[in-house]
């Protein structure tokens, strides 16, 4: 049924597949690798600053107020760190996810022709086989396409639960960086 250069074509496109699906994970490295060194780098500068700071205090008042001053910042970069990692994950996933999408339609586009080039070459009697293959094809499909939904969906629940407890963890310090000025 299948030729040699249907079988070396579909060799040749996996190994593309793979390829690109292992660049795009190095794209993603690539991401966290440099914000991992713009963090890394910005604390650097801060935490020279901020020991200047400590160092330059007088009294305990001015001290609280200055870890008062730092509280709501650090939180504030936390959330923003961890924004830019699931923003990067995502896209990666999304990237990975596009690719797979778009080569399982493909094979699935290819083992249909070949059940039709089976049907049609199939002795005579066999209608009801073909008939049940043909189903269980479109079954799989469909339950394929379902698990592809219900991803979707919890993805996008992890992400609006995500982006809620962020803005929350971020309320909570700003209250309370705002409580300790007014206590100092």
């Amino acid at each position: 049924m299948l030729t040699t250069e249907q079988i070396m074509a579909s060799h040749k496109a996996n190994v593309e597949t793979l390829f690109g699906l292992t660049n795009k994970a190095f794209e993603g490295v690539e991401k966290l690798v440099e914000l991992n060194l713009q963090v890394a780098r910005t604390a650097l500068t801060e935490a020279a600053a901020s020991t200047k700071a400590a160092l330059s205090v007088k009294d305990a008042q001015e001290l609280m107020a200055l870890q008062a001053s730092m509280l709501q910042p650090a939180a504030e970069k936390a959330a923003a760190y961890s924004r830019h990692l699931y923003d990067i994950a995502a896209s990666t996933g999304a990237e990975v996810t596009k690719v797979a999408e778009s080569t399982t339609a493909d094979a699935q586009k290819k083992f249909m022709a070949v059940v039709d080039t089976a049907a049609k070459n199939a002795p005579a009697g066999s209608e009801n086989v073909v008939a049940l293959m043909k189903s269980a094809v479109a079954a799989a499909n469909n339950a394929f396409d379902g698990v592809q939904k219900a991803t979707k969906q919890a993805a996008d629940v992890a992400e609006a639960n995500f982006q809620a407890l962020t803005s929350t963890a971020v309320k909570a310090t700003q209250q309370a960086a705002a409580k300790a000025k007014r206590a100092a």
